[in-house]
């Protein structure tokens, strides 16, 4: 494994700089090799790249008596934090800044009569989520634009809090939906440090300042803080929710941070109508009287190979080394988070 960590190193270093390549000792070739024409090559030098540009993903034609115009789809995929998420294999994009940055792009764009929001999230952070949603309602109002909120395999947590700003909901028969509920993952280590003969001795000014450490046991007070504040977050999504859907009131069990499929959701009035992304096309077209053969694009980086509707831009770090123990890290611990987590794997994907 040491080996394995030396050489991807020598590699990568070497592609990330811009120096002559060199070739020592004979090279011999045999036969008659002819080339013809020109041959232009280009290498980054460093990990910049292009600002966002569309990229069509399905083309189209005005029909006549219908105004031009076209359908753009916004993903949001993965973890919802407010923090890059660099690694081996990712884009290092940070989800609430690139969501910002595609809907100022399409604000710019007068072409732009619909917006799609493709979903495909359990969830993240409570403010990183509400930032989003906030950045949502802000461009509904100023642009007139109607958005549609289409929920792939997951839309719960904050990723369904982000959807309900939309000005529909349409999710997949078998999507999973709902995740009303804040969590804040907390780890009591001190056991495990004491048998590596590891103690804290913090020197601290203000009895609660490290609440919720790892390295000892939280104290009842301390856990009724961190209760009351959970429990407002709670209850600030689900006034939300209420208000803007306010069939769902009568389903008391939405709230208690269940789980629904995407039939079930619509039974609950949690969502609009039950479909796929064609239908979620579609009915972002007839919001704004476009055709149906009106065009769709996407919003993408030079360097980004996604350029699909169902292509997902590469943002989770892939690691060589994937165990990391939760908690231990504090720096990268999360906040809050309107969360539907199921799968462990998410408190380290994403640095919690």
């Amino acid at each position: 494994m040491l080996r394995l960590l030396l050489l991807l190193t020598i590699i990568i270093g070497m592609g990330c700089r811009s120096r002559p390549f060199l070739m020592r000792g004979a090279m011999n070739v045999n036969g008659g090799m002819k080339m013809s024409g020109n041959m232009d090559t280009s290498m980054k030098t460093d990990n910049t790249a292009s600002r966002l540009a569309c990229v069509l993903i399905q083309s189209g034609k005005c029909s006549t008596g219908q105004p031009t115009g076209k359908v753009a789809i916004i993903d949001v995929d993965g973890i919802l934090i407010n923090k890059n998420i660099s690694g081996l294999g990712s884009m290092g994009e940070n989800p609430v800044a690139l969501f910002r940055e595609k809907l100022d792009a399409l604000r710019l764009d007068p072409t732009v009569k619909a917006v799609v929001l493709r979903i495909n999230s359990p969830g993240g952070g409570v403010t990183a989520t509400d930032i989003m949603s906030r950045d949502l309602k802000r461009f509904r109002e100023e642009s007139q634009v109607p958005v549609v909120a289409c929920l792939m395999d997951v839309g719960a947590g904050g990723a369904y809090y982000l959807a309900s700003h939309a000005d529909g909901i349409i999710a997949h028969p078998t999507s999973i939906v709902g995740g009303i509920g804040v969590i804040l993952n907390v780890y009591n280590l001190e056991d495990t440090l004491g048998q590596f003969n590891i103690a804290s001795e913090p020197i601290k000014a203000g009895t609660q300042i490290d609440i919720a450490s790892p390295e000892r046991a939280m104290e009842k007070g301390e856990r009724a803080t961190l209760q009351k504040i959970a429990d407002s977050f709670h209850s600030r999504f689900i006034e939300h929710v209420k208000s803007v859907r306010p069939d769902s009131a009568g389903h008391q069990e939405n709230f208690e941070g269940g789980i629904l499929t995407g039939a079930e959701a619509l039974e609950n009035a949690l969502v609009d109508d039950v479909g796929y992304l064609d239908d979620a096309l579609a009915l972002a077209k007839m919001k704004c009287n476009l055709g149906s053969d009106a065009a769709v694009v996407m919003l993408r980086r030079d360097n980004d190979r996604a350029y699909s509707q169902f292509d997902v831009t590469p943002n989770t770090p892939y690691s060589l080394l994937p165990i990391k123990m939760p908690g231990l890290d504090r720096s990268t611990l999360p906040t809050f988070l309107y969360l539907w987590q199921a799968d462990p794997s998410y408190l380290t994907s994403a640095g919690g």
